[in-house]
């Protein structure tokens, strides 16, 4: 069966995580991906090894996966004269350097355009290609201080700022850069038209928290940090510690909540005032169940759960179909591991050499 992208050609200058996942992406929907990388050793991720590495550090391969790799040094005029002339041959290019940099190498929109008037172009920065922000460097860690994003995670209100545990927002970049892309492609295919795609880690960053973004915008209301809580807000959409381990929870339907406490024994719950907001819960109009006494509901459900298995709960409290997860990072990467396996066998990356290594992608 054919891919979405069968018959797309990616020029791909871009390093490190959201250029490189962007162009993934579009490789697993089809599209012949020629990844360019200085002929000093490569890029920062395939220099970046660890002790449990091979030859080729794990994360470049899960980023490169599936496409051809060509070593050029854009500095040389030959090297950039080199990348124009695949530029005329392909439908996308994409770069992830400092606003401007790639200009003086004339490799920016415009000159690229000027040999491929409908390329597809997309430009992944920080903070976008304009504006006096533009030439800040940027770090996944430095958007999310910026952005707000490591306010909003953690319990307290006094808490010190907390990340999240993996770069979400070069993920989300080059999930957005991809988005756009396809978009532009098609476009294209109507209209016979190219585009400039402007993506920036601060755009995706807005976009990931974009509830909260757009309710504290209109209203000017800051958001409140929830913890491992629910975004609904119910007083059973929260996370407890267990005799081994932690268990996420999404009780928030009042449904789901008679559920969640008869597996727990603790029914008398449904009608307790002090806990619930009786009229909400028993309305036939449905909603999510709100608390009246929310550390009191708490206290109840943390000392239920800590003589009980993480691992029971899960598989009982989904059996009766409440959501429930054991927070076990291990867990889920041993049971996918088939798959990256699988994938990394079908997509391998496949090198090239500077000397003459043109020749091979129609240059």
């Amino acid at each position: 069966m054919s891919k979405p992208l069968d018959g797309v050609r990616v020029l791909d200058m871009s390093h490190v995580i959201a250029g490189p996942l962007a162009s993934f992406y579009l490789a697993q929907m089809g599209a012949e991906v020629i990844k360019i990388e200085p002929p000093s050793g490569g890029e920062v991720m395939r220099a970046s090894k660890s002790p449990a590495d091979g030859d080729t550090p794990a994360g470049f391969v899960a980023l490169n996966a599936g496409k051809r790799s060509l070593a050029m040094d854009i500095r040389s005029p030959e090297g950039a004269d080199l990348v124009r002339q695949l530029a005329a041959t392909v439908d996308v290019f994409i770069e992830n350097f400092r606003p401007g940099v790639v200009a003086k190498y004339g490799l920016d929109f415009e000159s690229i355009k000027a040999i491929k008037p409908d390329i597809v172009y997309c430009s992944i920065s920080g903070y976008g290609q304009q504006g006096e922000w533009s030439g800040r460097g940027a770090y996944d860690h430095v958007v999310q201080a910026l952005t707000g994003m490591m306010m909003m995670s953690g319990e307290r209100p006094d808490d010190p700022p907390l990340k999240v545990g993996f770069p979400v927002i070069d993920v989300a970049v080059g999930m957005l850069g991809a988005l756009a892309i396809t978009s532009a492609l098609h476009r294209r295919n109507k209209d016979g038209v190219g585009q400039l795609i402007d993506a920036s880690m601060v755009q995706a960053s807005l976009m990931l928290m974009y509830p909260n973004a757009s309710s504290f915008m209109s209203t000017g209301v800051e958001p409140q940090r929830v913890g491992n809580r629910g975004y609904t807000g119910s007083p059973t959409a929260d996370t407890y510690r267990c005799v081994d381990g932690w268990l996420a929870t999404a009780a928030n339907t009042p449904a789901q909540f008679r559920k969640f406490v008869g597996v727990l024994g603790l029914d008398a719950l449904c009608n307790d005032a002090r806990a619930l907001d009786l009229d909400l819960f028993n309305s036939p109009s449905g909603g999510f169940v709100v608390a009246r006494d929310l550390e009191y509901l708490r206290a109840s459900f943390r000392e239920a759960f800590a003589s009980r298995s993480a691992a029971d709960m899960e598989a009982q409290l989904n059996a009766v179909g409440v959501p429930a997860a054991r927070a076990n990072l291990g867990r889920v990467f041993a049971r996918n591991r088939w798959h990256r396996s699988r994938e990394a066998a079908r997509f391998p990356l496949r090198p090239g050499r500077s000397t003459g290594a043109h020749r091979r992608f129609g240059v």
